[in-house]
């Protein structure tokens, strides 16, 4: 039996994987619900993420998941409006005329911009298609150095700098040029007469979930169910130890995939990881009506969130009973934060009044419930360097033969962390087992 450490997406795709190579497989989760950071809640209609979600068009081994497991014509591409929030007015800038009519910038910095967008070199004013086609050439450089050398001053100002705060805060300096770059090419894809093509599930992301654990099978996965010891003998993997409420059991495995958190890995096996990740904290407001008419809202102004996402901007409301949803969302860099420490009340006295700021008309009557997700380890801070700190796949050598690991410090979250990544990670681990 191959044992998979965390019920999340990469260790059921790790399941599902070893199955499909003949392989008996046991997935141990410790909390009582599976799907990590693709838990859902109920709402009036389909079930919706805690924490928003989307995919790109590049993310192609999750909707090949999709097809294989008969939800193929589940999968859906919507526009997902964009809009930016500067000094009070709400920027439309999903079209190249919404981008050439932004007041805040020169038709120099839109040009520098929309070069880099496309992945065009124009330094020294000989164009350059090659330049980008490597993100490890960018992994040493600060992102502040490589925005003010290949878009302008007031182009980093203005908008490149304002988003840096909302997704890292403090933490802004440390950041890779690689993050940056990545996360261009991996959103890069447009529709230019109305925006971005962003996809979705019929049913929301809860399906493919349910479709995962069905393939694998129910009496596969055990929740409740916290490995607490991985042990070795002869340099190789021998069995894990789990508790199940006041039970405990060992289970004889002949490899294991640890598709956790590094902390987790180095609780049981040793194995270190110096990659530092942030928190968030993600509240869904229901509402009786719509405060936006954009999917995705990035704050260049003062305000106690980074982002107001709009959930039923992108998927029409009827999916949900006809109520409004709302992600109201904050990347946490220390747990010593106050958003962090505030109770689900005072979040939300604070964030609505933050809405209530930006747009005075908002009428908080019109919020009929306010959930909050919170999770301390939400996504990896992608420093300078950050490559040679991922954790390989095969743990062999460092470790003993037969553990792999599948978590978010692997390969496949890099430059960004997706779900398409963590479906991604959990094969690449379960193939060195194969």
């Amino acid at each position: 039996m191959i044992g998979v450490v965390g019920g999340g997406l990469a260790g059921l795709a790790a399941a599902y994987r070893l199955q499909g190579a003949g392989h008996e497989v046991q997935v141990f989760e410790a909390s009582d619900d599976l799907g990590g950071l693709a838990a859902t809640y109920p709402t009036a209609g389909d079930r919706i993420e805690t924490f928003y979600h989307h995919l790109s068009k590049s993310e192609r081994t999750i909707v090949e998941l999709a097809e294989e497991l008969g939800l193929g014509d589940r999968v859906e591409w919507h526009i997902g409006k964009n809009a930016y929030y500067v000094d009070g007015v709400v920027h439309p800038m999903d079209t190249p005329w919404e981008i050439l009519a932004f007041p805040h910038w020169s038709v120099y910095d839109k040009f520098r911009l929309g070069m880099l967008t496309l992945d065009i070199d124009v330094r020294g004013g000989v164009p350059s298609f090659d330049t980008y086609d490597s993100l490890e050439d960018f992994e040493d450089v600060p992102v502040r150095e490589f925005c003010l050398e290949h878009t302008t001053e007031t182009v980093y100002e203005t908008f490149f700098e304002p988003l840096l705060d909302a997704k890292f805060g403090s933490r802004k300096e440390d950041v890779s040029a690689a993050w940056l770059l990545g996360r261009i090419k991996f959103r890069g894809e447009r529709d230019l007469l109305r925006g971005e093509v962003l996809g979705y599930f019929d049913g929301g992301f809860a399906v493919l979930l349910d479709a995962l654990v069905e393939a694998v099978g129910r009496e596969n996965v055990t929740t409740g169910a916290r490995v607490t010891d991985l042990a070795t003998a002869d340099g190789a993997v021998e069995s894990l130890t789990v508790r199940n409420g006041d039970a405990t059991a060992t289970h004889d495995v002949d490899g294991v995939v640890v598709a956790t958190m590094p902390n987790v890995l180095e609780s049981l096996t040793g194995y270190a990881c110096d990659i530092d990740f942030q928190g968030s904290v993600c509240a869904l407001a229901t509402m009786d009506e719509p405060l936006l008419d954009t999917y995705w809202l990035n704050i260049a102004d003062e305000a106690p969130f980074g982002a107001l996402i709009e959930h039923t901007n992108f998927v029409p409301p009827a999916r949900y009973g006809g109520d409004h949803l709302l992600y109201l969302a904050s990347y946490v860099q220390s747990p010593e934060e106050a958003v962090w420490q505030m109770s689900d009340e005072e979040l939300r006295e604070h964030w609505l009044g933050g809405v209530e700021a930006l747009f005075p008309e908002f009428d908080r009557s019109a919020v009929t419930e306010f959930r909050v997700g919170r999770n301390p380890r939400t996504a990896p801070i992608y420093e300078r360097g950050y490559l040679e700190e991922v954790i390989p796949y095969d743990l062999g050598a460092a470790v003993a033969e037969g553990v792999c690991y599948a978590g978010m410090a692997s390969r496949a979250q890099y430059p960004e962390r997706s779900l398409n990544g963590a479906i991604l990670a959990g094969y690449e681990a379960a193939d060195r087992l194969r």
